[in-house]
């Protein structure tokens, strides 16, 4: 008798402007779930490959067209999913995400302007109909985010230091994403103190796992 297939993994992102605090529950929230006896992957975007840290590298030092930029996402994210989420997906694994499609129609798309279209048109090539199973959006006031970047002394990259206007339309494309997905995305309050995040999320995942 041949060996029943694994069960599909799951896959779950989490999304935020930054400073809003996401990769400092990203751990936390694997710990969590490999404390249900989960087996769970934590990767990044863009990253997560070899050739993708390179392209991230370049995405977050060097100028570049809106374009090209966002062609750059693509290329790393198709290459996230070949080689790791995918193959995590289909062994069974749950797959946690620092960012994935949500943040380009947010930075690319709403924050620096290109079409929705655009977007949603390479979205369709690069991953067809796949879509987190779940994303975490950790939403928080601009001006709060800014003071958490100032104050974390470390270098900043070139999306880090885009105006504050830039970063209220991030913000507003998250919204916007969330209230059209409302059964994929759960909007977390990010501006609350952390015991009360971490309550947010234990709720959210009691319900889910």
């Amino acid at each position: 008798m041949s060996p029943r297939p694994a069960a599909r993994g799951r896959f779950i992102t989490l999304e935020g402007v930054d400073g809003a605090g996401k990769s400092t529950h990203l751990g936390w929230i694997a710990e969590r779930l490999r404390a249900r006896g989960l087996d769970v992957l934590v990767t990044r975007e863009p990253g997560g490959t070899p050739l993708g840290e390179r392209l991230r590298e370049l995405l977050l030092s060097e100028p570049m067209h809106l374009e090209t930029e966002t062609l750059l996402m693509f290329a790393a994210r198709r290459e996230h999913l070949a080689r790791v989420i995918l193959p995590a997906l289909e062994a069974g694994r749950w797959v946690l995400s620092d960012r994935f499609t949500d943040a380009t129609f947010a930075y690319q798309g709403g924050g620096r302007g290109l079409s929705k279209d655009r977007i949603a048109a390479l979205e369709r090539w690069v991953q067809g109909d796949l879509q987190p199973d779940l994303t975490l959006y950790f939403d928080l006031p601009v001006e709060t985010a800014r003071q958490r970047i100032a104050g974390s002394q470390a270098a900043l990259d070139r999306f880090e230091r885009e105006d504050n206007g830039f970063f209220e339309r991030v913000r507003g494309a998250y919204l916007e994403r969330a209230a059209g997905a409302p059964q994929r995305i759960r909007v977390i309050d990010a501006s609350q103190p952390l015991e009360l995040v971490k309550e947010t999320l234990e709720e959210v995942f009691v319900r889910y796992c």
